[in-house]
């Protein structure tokens, strides 16, 4: 088995900005489109018994705002007819009504367990989608966008137990056999977690695999295998040729082949180890020895064969290998050592030729013995350790110099998740490749900037937050720091009432999106068109980064959240908003 590599996250100077002086508040205003829906969004809000921080972060916390990013601005989202409907943008003052591209067959509202309804976008002609009842489809859509060519139909459904969401998939074509690879996200009770919060989460990855590709085209399920963990994944994504898989998660995961064989080899190790009984029991005192070996049945005196030597002893039956060998811990007196038989146990008398000290064991590196301690000797070893303990849990002896002091960080400093890790899993083994400690390095948001690769994930280090891709082709350098937003990671901590984070592909700005009505913009430095100067330091100012704010008009709750190089898409139960934020790519 191959070890794990624990890597770490090389963050390239250049993408750093340390003389950046802050956000800049603009007064400019943003376009904003808004278009109403024909029917409102499918939101599912949570049930009562879906009570936990899990539930809230996969479910409640739902984007349902669905990005194309094979094409430009087109998002998509399930109404409440159970229809995929499609908004096209090519101009933003001619704005067509969504159509719709798509009809679920089953009826969502017949299911009183179901979740919301995910979608994937694949590769440039395929869609995974799962209506939120368990159900997943495969479809066949053709060239997005191209009214001519774009027909959806349905290549796969199947039933797959309880309700999911899509959390990923990928379109791949390996030998000349096409598949599509999908994780499946569920929040699920655990009746043997008594002392936690009774749930666990599981991440099913699903190979769906072309059959009869000569005559009908047809596809069926390859291989399914599930991941098991204790908290919802922050980003989990499968590589782009479905030869492994990464997650960011609080707590790890494992696949449950890997769980169930490693229980099956602890039970057989526990059941070994109760077979194993000590071959022999020993006590000491400053004087002596006492050996004890249980016999077998009708073992006689003449059966038994015992050689004492100043620091050796042998201990066999006739015609059998030695049941004790080897060199004694100290010296003996050996010609005083005698032995007899006493309810069919052997006892061996050994007299210490130096009296006083203790031995830590009584044959050099045999531990096939047990000591047995009377308790006047352990009231002795508890004694002479008394001065290494205390009666306090933490009596802290240094408190003039402490380490840290908690009250010194500020508010935005201080998350629980502070044993966040990065591991890339291997498909075929089963086992953790490679593994990042993100330690203090918070989990931001995730954004695809090329559809054929991996999302991207962003990380805050230190003020900033740092945009990272995945390279699952570069073992050696897995994962590359491509962009960098200045002072983001302390701004994100300040918004409360934040929801949605998001990037373009071209990583101009960083937008945060509340849970009601406003927007908060942070583009990155642009260079000025005027000439502007820094009054305290006295030096001209080349660059400024600005920050925008847009407020909606609307009440209703903010249930999803797009970025592209040109626009935000913000989704509400009833209306669809277009906030332009640049004039060109």
């Amino acid at each position: 088995m191959e070890a794990v590599a624990n890597c770490s996250l090389r963050v390239k100077r250049l993408l750093l900005d340390p003389k950046f002086e802050g956000y800049k508040l603009s007064l400019e205003p943003l376009a904003c489109y808004q278009l109403g829906l024909d029917s409102a969004v499918a939101e599912v809000k949570l049930r009562d018994d879906q009570y936990t921080l899990d539930h809230m972060r996969a479910f409640g916390m739902y984007n349902y705002l669905h990005l194309d990013s094979w094409y430009q601005d087109n998002v998509y989202y399930v109404d409440q007819l159970g229809r995929v409907m499609n908004l096209s943008v090519t101009l933003d003052t001619a704005l067509r009504k969504p159509r719709e591209v798509f009809r679920l067959p089953t009826d969502l509202t017949a299911c009183d367990n179901r979740l919301c309804a995910s979608i994937h976008f694949s590769s440039s002609t395929w869609v995974t989608i799962s209506d939120g009842t368990g159900r997943l489809y495969l479809i066949k859509t053709g060239k997005r966008g191209d009214a001519a060519s774009e027909k959806w139909e349905i290549m796969f459904n199947e039933e797959f137990g309880s309700p999911f969401v899509i959390a990923h998939s990928v379109s791949f074509v390996k030998s000349d056999v096409h598949s599509v690879a999908g994780l499946l996200l569920r929040v699920e009770k655990d009746e043997l977690d008594a002392k936690g919060s009774g749930f666990h989460v599981s991440l099913e990855w699903v190979t769906i695999t072309e059959v009869d590709k000569e005559e009908n085209q047809r596809y069926e399920i390859f291989r399914r295998r599930v991941l098991r963990g204790k908290s919802v994944p922050h980003y989990a994504a499968i590589e782009p040729g479905g030869d492994g898989l990464m997650i960011v998660s609080y707590k790890p995961f494992t696949f449950m082949q890997d769980e169930e064989n490693q229980l099956e080899e602890n039970e057989d190790g526990k059941i070994a180890d109760k077979k194993k009984d000590p071959v022999y029991y020993w006590q000491q005192t400053e004087d002596d020895l006492t050996v004890t070996i249980h016999l077998p049945q009708d073992i006689t005196k003449d059966d038994i064969q015992v050689q004492f030597s100043p620091d050796h002893i042998i201990v066999a039956l006739k015609s059998q290998p030695p049941l004790v060998e080897g060199k004694l811990c100290s010296s003996i007196d050996h010609e005083s050592c005698t032995w007899i038989i006493r309810d069919n146990s052997l006892e061996i008398s050994l007299i210490k030729k130096d009296e006083g000290p203790m031995w830590p064991e009584l044959i050099v590196g045999d531990s096939r013995g047990e000591l047995i301690m009377d308790s006047s000797q352990c009231s002795a070893v508890a004694e002479r350790l008394m001065h290494l303990t205390s009666e306090e849990m933490h009596p802290n002896p240094d408190k003039e110099n402490p380490p840290c002091n908690a009250q010194e960080l500020e508010e935005c400093d201080i998350f629980l998740e502070d044993s966040t890790s990065l591991c890339r899993f291997d498909g075929n083994t089963l086992k953790i490749t490679h593994v990042v400690n993100l330690g203090s390095n918070q989990y931001l948001f995730s954004a695809v900037v090329n559809p054929k690769e991996m999302p991207c994930f962003c990380l805050r280090h230190d003020i900033d937050a740092l945009l990272w891709q995945p390279r699952s082709d570069q073992p050696d350098s897995m994962w590359e720091h491509i962009a960098t937003f200045n002072a983001l990671g302390y701004v994100q901590a300040s918004k409360q009432d934040k929801k949605f984070t998001a990037c373009p592909p071209n990583y101009s700005y960083a937008a945060i999106c509340e849970c009601l009505r406003r927007v908060f913009i942070y583009r990155q430095p642009t260079p000025l068109s005027t000439v502007l100067y820094n009054r305290k330091e006295g030096r001209q100012v080349g660059q400024v980064a600005k920050q925008l704010v847009a407020t909606l008009e609307a009440s209703d709750p903010i249930l999803g959240f797009q970025a592209t190089n040109e626009r935000l898409f913000v989704l509400t139960t009833k209306s669809l908003f277009l906030i332009k934020v640049n004039t060109e790519n």
